[in-house]
Formats: C-alpha cells, sequence, structure tokens
C-alpha cells in the first residue's frame, strides 16, 4: 500500500480563475525549462520517446522498476520519466499543461485538475483510446473514481490509484478500557474515546487522536474539510456567498480545534500526514483520522510497532450518512503532445488489470495500487494481503459524494476540496489561520473571520 504524504454540473470559472492561472503558470513554466526537448524520437531510428512526469512516491517508483517490461514489450517506445514531489509536480505540470509547453506526453494529475483542465481544453479525450484497447475495461473502475476523472461523462484521466478517509484505531487500548468502536462512528464518539485513552493526564505519554494542523490546502485542509461537511458547514451557498461564519462552519471549527488541543499530539499544529503516521505507528497516540493509504504503513512490521492492534473504522459522522474524502492520482495526455499513441500504449499498461496483477506477483500484494479498480477487490490474494481493510476502504471510496458533499446545496464540487481553480490558495490561506487557531495564537472565531474575508473575495469572482 502507499506511504503518501482531494453529466457533472460544472462551477463556470470564476472573472479571476483563468487569467489568475495563467499568470501563475506563465510564471512557473521556467521552472519546466530543463526539460526542453523531452519526447522527441529517441537516438535509435524509429524509437519514440514518451516523457512522463510523476510525482515521487512508492507506488510510482514500482512502475519505474517494473517500466523496462514495458519497454521489452513495445520495442518502438522508450519511456523518459521526470520524478517530482507532490509540490513540485503540480507548479511544473500546470505550467507546462496551461502555457500548452509541449514538455510532457504523460502527466499525472488528480480529480481536482482534470475536469477543470478538460474544461478548459488541454487534455486529450480518453474515451476512444480506451475503447479500442482490448480487454482495458473502463467499466472495472470504480464508479466514483471513474466519474471524478471525467467531464461531461467522458474520461480524461485514468486512475492510477485513489483513496478516501478512514479512522484506524488502538484495537489493544480500546479493549483495555472496555471500548467498542462502531463500524461508522460518529464525531462524538470518537472525541469521547479519545478523552477516554488520553492517558497523559494519568502520567503516560498516549494522545488520544492525531488530526492534521499542518498548514497547508492538501495537509490539514483536507481531513477538515470532512469534518465541516458532515457538521453541515459549506464554503458557499448556491449564490456564492461565503459561509466560513455560519453556525455549522463555526461549530466544526471549534470541534476540530479544540480536539486537536485537547487530546491531539503535541505540536499538533504542525502535524500532517507523516508525523501522525510516525506518531500512530510508534504507539504513542490511540487513533489516527486519515487517508486510506496509511492502512499498509500502519501494519508493516517493518515501520510499525502497532502491527496486530489496529482497527479500522468509516469516516466519523454527524449530519450526512458519509464523509470520507476521495483522491485519486491519474495520468492524462497534454493536448500538446504528438505522441498520442505510444503516451496510451504506457498509460494503458500501467492502469491496467494486468499490471495489478503483475505488482502482486513480482513485488508483493501489499504493494498494489489500490482503490481503482473492482477486480482488485474481487482478487482473492489482495484480500489475502489487504484484508484487514481493503472491503473498507473500497467501501470508502465508492461512498464519496463530491457531487453533494454536505446537507445544504453548494455551487461546486468536491470533498476534500473546492473544485476551482483559486482553491489551492484560498484553502492554504484558510488553513493557516486554523493552524495558527490550533496553536493557541488566535481563537477559531478570529480564525473564520479573517478566512471569511479570503472567501468572499473568490465569491464575488464567481457571481454576475
Amino acid at each position: 500500500m502507499l506511504r503518501r504524504t482531494p453529466p457533472e454540473r460544472t462551477p463556470r470559472p470564476g472573472r479571476r480563475g483563468r487569467p489568475a492561472l495563467a499568470l501563475v503558470a506563465t510564471a512557473l513554466l521556467a521552472l519546466v525549462a530543463g526539460c526542453s526537448g523531452a519526447g522527441a524520437l529517441g537516438a535509435e531510428e524509429g524509437v519514440e520517446t514518451v516523457t512522463v512526469a510523476i510525482v515521487s512516491n512508492p507506488q510510482m517508483e514500482d512502475a519505474i522498476t517494473l517500466s523496462p517490461e514495458f519497454e521489452r514489450e513495445n520495442p518502438g517506445i522508450r519511456l523518459r520519466f521526470v520524478t517530482l514531489s507532490e509540490n513540485e509536480a503540480r507548479a511544473k505540470i500546470t505550467a507546462s499543461v496551461a502555457t500548452g509547453g509541449g514538455e510532457f506526453d504523460v502527466v499525472m494529475i488528480s480529480n481536482y485538475e482534470t475536469p477543470q483542465w478538460a474544461q478548459n481544453g488541454w487534455l486529450t479525450d480518453l474515451e476512444p483510446l480506451m475503447a479500442q484497447t482490448p480487454g482495458y475495461d473502463r467499466n472495472d473502475f470504480l464508479p466514483t473514481v471513474r466519474d471524478a476523472l471525467s467531464y461531461e461523462g467522458r474520461m480524461y484521466s485514468v486512475p492510477f490509484y485513489a483513496e478516501s478517509s478512514f479512522l484506524m484505531y488502538r484495537t489493544d487500548l480500546f479493549a483495555q478500557a472496555g471500548l467498542t468502536m462502531p463500524p461508522q462512528p460518529t464525531w462524538q464518539q470518537v472525541a469521547d474515546a479519545a478523552a477516554r485513552l488520553d492517558d497523559r493526564q494519568r502520567g503516560g505519554n498516549t494522545a488520544g487522536i492525531c488530526l492534521r494542523g499542518k498548514p497547508g490546502w492538501g495537509e490539514m485542509m483536507a481531513p477538515f474539510n470532512t469534518v465541516v461537511n458532515t457538521f453541515g458547514g459549506r464554503w458557499y451557498d448556491p449564490q456564492w456567498n461565503a459561509q466560513l461564519t455560519s453556525p455549522q462552519f463555526e461549530q466544526a471549527t471549534q470541534f476540530y480545534v479544540d480536539l486537536a488541543r485537547a487530546h491531539g499530539i503535541p505540536g499538533g499544529s504542525q502535524a500532517g500526514f507523516s508525523e501522525c503516521g510516525t506518531a500512530f505507528g510508534q504507539g504513542n497516540v490511540a487513533m489516527w483520522y486519515d487517508s486510506t493509504s496509511a492502512a499498509g504503513t500502519v501494519i508493516d512490521p517493518e515501520e510499525s510497532r502497532v502491527v496486530g492492534n489496529v482497527g479500522f473504522a468509516s469516516a466519523p459522522v454527524v449530519a450526512t450518512p458519509s464523509s470520507g474524502w476521495l483522491y485519486s492520482w491519474s495520468l492524462a495526455i497534454p493536448k500538446t503532445s504528438p505522441r498520442v499513441d505510444a503516451a496510451w500504449k504506457f498509460m494503458s499498461w500501467m492502469t491496467s488489470k494486468q499490471y495489478i496483477q503483475r505488482v502482486g506477483n513480482e513485488l508483493g500484494w501489499e504493494s498494489a495500487p489500490p482503490g481503482s479498480r473492482t477486480s482488485t477487490y474481487d482478487s482473492p490474494q489482495y484480500q489475502q494481503a489487504a484484508g484487514a481493510f481493503a472491503n473498507t476502504v473500497r467501501d470508502a471510496i465508492v461512498r464519496a459524494n463530491p457531487q453533494q458533499p454536505t446537507v445544504e446545496p453548494v455551487p461546486y464540487q468536491g470533498v476534500q476540496f473546492l473544485r476551482i481553480p483559486e482553491f489551492q490558495d484560498l484553502g492554504t490561506r484558510v488553513s493557516q489561520q486554523l493552524s495558527a487557531a490550533i496553536a493557541g495564537q488566535i481563537t477559531p472565531a478570529e480564525a473564520l473571520d479573517q478566512s471569511q474575508t479570503y472567501a468572499t473575495t473568490v465569491g464575488e469572482s464567481y457571481q454576475p
């Protein structure tokens, strides 16, 4: 598993949306200058070089490890990988694709970028390519993932893996305290358990829960937004009026900040995915709410001291039937690539049923990319390796509802993010305010007052 660090109704781009994105992309274009000329004919006559920009993490490293097998099977194609950190990948890929730079033939993006970029005309429609590829089986993709990577019912990227969010907890500590974790807990039940299991007031060193507090739209905003949604909060009403000081948003924020401050790990305002994972794996926290991609790590004896004492439950709820997020790293072909057929041949190899089987057989089924295909969860080998959490992960992904993430109507889509270009900046700014509240530097009300101002500015750009 991963050791990783959010017909459709799409909101029209705000008056500020595309110009702002274009300015950012232009400014970042210098970052990709070193890749210029990539993808031209290789040194061998008649051999095409396909340049692939991907995020650097263990799953992608597995793909690079196995890529010589693809080249042996496809002697007319050579692969050139450009591996980047997540932040670098977003910057460089966005700069190249938005400006038509043509540096990459295949890009790794997500369900945040895919529908927006397809709407802008930046990506190749993959439907004809999938239809002409025997055995590729588009319908095998989990429906929520397939829909999240589509625009107007057509897929413009294909998933390498997908994730949701869930609650991990120490079964041994729950048993010692006489507590039982329900399959679908409420946030109040989680808060009560965190208070019971936090033994630091009794001379111990076990915190009740780890919640992300590190600033960043892809850091603390991911779990925080799921809490806002299930409390009934929303960022905007259908007329794009900001709602960050509404009672529901305020209640969710107060709850999250109070829980992180009272029963979270030390330094919670700077706790991200990695910090929480370390604390949980070292046995210093009783519960951890985060990405389903963490499952493989917490049951790996080489990385976790709590193996055999970990349970998994659905993302906690309040007023919605489910609250887990939906995220997928996926592969797309920029419209500027002249090597569409060769690029697709590699993409279809890396996202096929056969690739997952190959990873399982050669690298171990615990390394198989999760969350993308129904057939993975039907595999006896995968169930044997990941049975402790496989079905919980699949159910969380299937139940995610990006079209209606909260109780009342909203003009945007997305669970842990708002699928608008401005959210990267807006989400980061708001997260900085919330992190300061967790640190005790400002109150939650003060954090939301400032955040409401940020959100209002963005909302106005979408109003008539």
